[in-house]
């Protein structure tokens, strides 16, 4: 018997995502083993091919996304496109979309047709704000889902405008949902062999980044109402960002245990003792001044490299704000693999952000390539659906399949 490749080894999925939180789903899929067909409707596909860095028509957006999956590019609004389709679900343990609520219905692949098709199939539908509600058919991008979710509203200094961070927090977290939830769905398959329909959404997976907020405007009856609070916590003290000498550092300390480490890696014990300080409650009333104390030690080391390895030295949470550049060439990150270096055959090598599931029995990551348009349309047609190549040229000849140059 062969060992298999990953853990997800023999498992086939119908991918017809776009841009990232999709693709983050089928992409981590395809990181654990499973062959995916990504399914972009012809003529342009996904519209992240044509996102930034864009070299020799080869977009590194699109890649970063897309590797590992096998590509289709299909007009699925024909009849014989939709047959073909149908037939691949007969074929795939999973179908994963994320097109506005209702759009996969109209293309004639709703959960009721494609679970008459295939009992077994696990179909995901992720979205902005989910299947039903008020909202669910508005359409919606990662910053919008923050901003409902009152994840928008805890960014950025006290009396001024809410900030976001610049990257995909809510788009990745909700793909990651994703894929564990379909994991969930198929081994509750394996032990009854139903399949089932999932619905995954962006305001959903918001929503749980509140690891405080909610329950504490709950339980303190709207006494307490969380906002953003600039650099520093606004419940836990000291806790936030701090000002070097040559950069901004990241100090966390507001639990009894660190907050005495941290006054004497300072070298000034009593200020544990200090009614300012003594519990969390005061720190934070008092904030403004242990900012300050705080600060003015890190601006008195020689560096502040020499103030983390203080710091580190008495075991209190610190680390620099790294750059973008920094953090690509950290040697912890490099080593882990949390960053990557992949080969594309276009683009040559690249830096990505590494796959995050780590498997005793699978230590090694995937060596995964990003498909070109359409590059796969033989091959699935042919092996998977028992199609000739002459079918398959006729079925290009009518448009119906498309490949090449976006």
């Amino acid at each position: 018997m062969n060992h298999p490749k990953h853990v997800l080894d023999g498992y086939k999925v119908l991918d017809f995502t776009q841009i990232v939180a999709g693709p983050t789903c089928t992409l981590m899929l395809a990181e654990m083993g499973a062959e995916v067909i990504k399914v972009e409707l012809a003529p342009a596909g996904d519209s992240a091919r044509v996102g930034p860095v864009v070299i020799d028509g080869r977009s590194g957006y699109f890649v970063q996304h897309n590797r590992g999956k096998k590509d289709l590019c299909i007009d699925a609004k024909t009849p014989e496109g939709l047959a073909i389709l149908k037939q691949l679900v007969t074929k795939v343990d999973v179908l994963v979309e994320n097109f506005a609520p209702g759009v996969i219905a109209r293309l004639g692949l709703g959960y009721e047709v494609v679970s008459q098709l295939n009992p077994r199939i696990v179909m995901c539908s992720i979205s902005a704000f989910g299947q039903s509600g008020p909202l669910a058919h508005e359409p919606g991008f990662d910053w919008v889902g923050a901003a409902y979710s009152g994840i928008s509203s805890m960014g950025g200094e006290k009396d001024g405008p809410p900030m976001f961070p610049m990257v995909a927090l809510g788009d990745v977290s909700t793909g990651a949902h994703a894929m564990g939830a379909i994991c969930a769905a198929l081994l509750y398959r394996e032990r009854t062999g139903q399949g089932q329909y999932l619905d995954i959404s962006l305001l959903d997976t918001y929503a749980h980044y509140h690891e405080a907020s909610f329950q504490i405007y709950s339980l303190s009856k709207g006494a307490i109402v969380p906002t953003r609070s600039g650099a520093h916590s606004w419940y836990a003290c000291p806790a936030g960002v701090f000002k070097g000498r040559e950069r901004y550092l990241i100090i966390i300390a507001p639990l009894e245990q660190h907050w005495t480490k941290l006054c004497e890696a300072m070298g000034q014990p009593g200020l544990a003792r200090d009614p300012r300080f003594t519990d969390n409650a005061s720190r934070l009333h008092h904030l403004d001044e242990l900012v300050t104390i705080i600060e003015s030690w890190i601006r008195s080391q020689a560096n502040d490299e020499a103030a983390i390895a203080i710091l580190r030295e008495h075991h209190v949470p610190v680390a620099p704000i790294l750059s973008v550049p920094e953090a690509l060439q950290h040697p912890h990150l490099r080593q882990r693999g949390t960053v990557r270096t992949v080969h594309d055959r276009i683009l040559g090598d690249l830096e990505v952000p590494g796959f995050a599931l780590r498997f005793s029995a699978f230590p090694q990551p995937l060596e995964l390539q990003a498909p070109l348009l359409g590059e796969h349309n033989e091959e699935i047609l042919t092996t998977w659906l028992g199609y000739s190549s002459e079918e398959v040229r006729e079925l290009e000849r009518k448009g119906i399949l498309r490949s090449g140059p976006v």
